[in-house]
């Protein structure tokens, strides 16, 4: 028979028990992802849009060439996890379309060939597609007068008038947010930069679209639901949100094959952390009751 545990070695046992709980509940599993700017149609929502594996644009070709499909199938997680409101020192210039994350590189590229939207001066209907949504401020920026396409973005090729700014609910309606800004007037191919903040964590999110006055070299396209659901399962992010926000649904047009559950969210993670979990505790009330027989 095993020696009854003393309240010592007791209170060190679950002590330890504890501790392996705490450090699972803690570890990070895939990143959150958050969407992406569809109207008008971001660089990385235009090429995922196209399909990963075959890719139409010779743009979006390069990108898969450089940098693999996994960019585009995360299609919703451009962020930088502790922005908090210092996006213009933490990204340098060059590096604003990526959010300076080496993942998302392409993305920065000066060329004229990106997939793009055709936009005129006067009121337009910004459409942002929400895997999960957050409290927070979008901010929507256009390039000057005269912006050079073929050099990288700066901070400074930015207009400091932004073209809309539109605080963000923490839900969005059949998965979107919609809001109306103002385009001022320009001529030939431009950038709009999205900004959007969260007022409830340090996290922000990023995107560009390439947009054409008066017309489009090579017109972008958003993805539809049914393609965003077929390629849920080859994501690395999980769609829920961060600092107690609702998971976003997906519209009910929304083909959930492959979602990943029922909700249309990434399950995998959480179910691994709460197998792990479950399993640590099994074993820590096994190990008590063994020295207590």
């Amino acid at each position: 028979m095993s020696p009854r545990l003393s309240p010592r070695h007791t209170a060190a046992t679950l002590t330890a028990l504890a501790a392996s709980l705490t450090l699972l509940a803690l570890t990070p599993g895939a990143a959150a992802a958050h969407g992406a700017v569809f109207n008008p149609v971001s660089r990385i929502a235009a090429c995922y849009a196209e399909g990963p594996e075959h890719p139409v644009s010779q743009v979006c070709k390069d990108l898969v060439a450089d940098s693999g499909t996994q960019p585009l199938y995360d299609w919703n997680e451009v962020n930088i996890a502790n922005a908090n409101g210092q996006s213009r020192q933490l990204i340098p210039d060059g590096k604003l379309c990526s959010a300076n994350r080496d993942k998302y590189r392409a993305l920065d590229w000066a060329r004229t060939d990106w997939p793009s939207t055709s936009v005129a001066a006067g009121a337009f209907d910004f459409k942002f597609r929400a895997t999960a949504a957050h409290s927070g401020t979008m901010t929507v920026y256009i390039t000057k007068a005269g912006f050079d396409p073929t050099k990288p973005l700066k901070w400074s090729d930015l207009d400091t008038t932004p073209v809309a700014v539109y605080q963000t609910p923490r839900t969005a309606t059949d998965g979107y947010y919609t809001f109306t800004g103002t385009l001022p007037a320009r001529t030939g191919r431009h950038i709009i930069y999205k900004v959007w903040q969260r007022n409830d964590s340090p996290e922000a999110f990023y995107s560009c679209s390439d947009v054409v006055y008066g017309g489009a070299a090579k017109a972008a396209a958003a993805p539809t639901e049914q393609k965003i659901a077929a390629g849920a399962g080859h994501s690395t992010v999980s769609h829920h949100g961060h600092g107690g926000d609702p998971a976003t649904p997906a519209p009910a047009t929304a083909t959930p094959a492959n979602s990943g559950s029922g909700d249309g969210h990434s399950s995998a993670p959480q179910a691994v952390a709460a197998a792990s979990t479950a399993g640590v505790a099994a074993g820590g009330f096994l190990l008590l009751r063994r020295r207590r027989d």
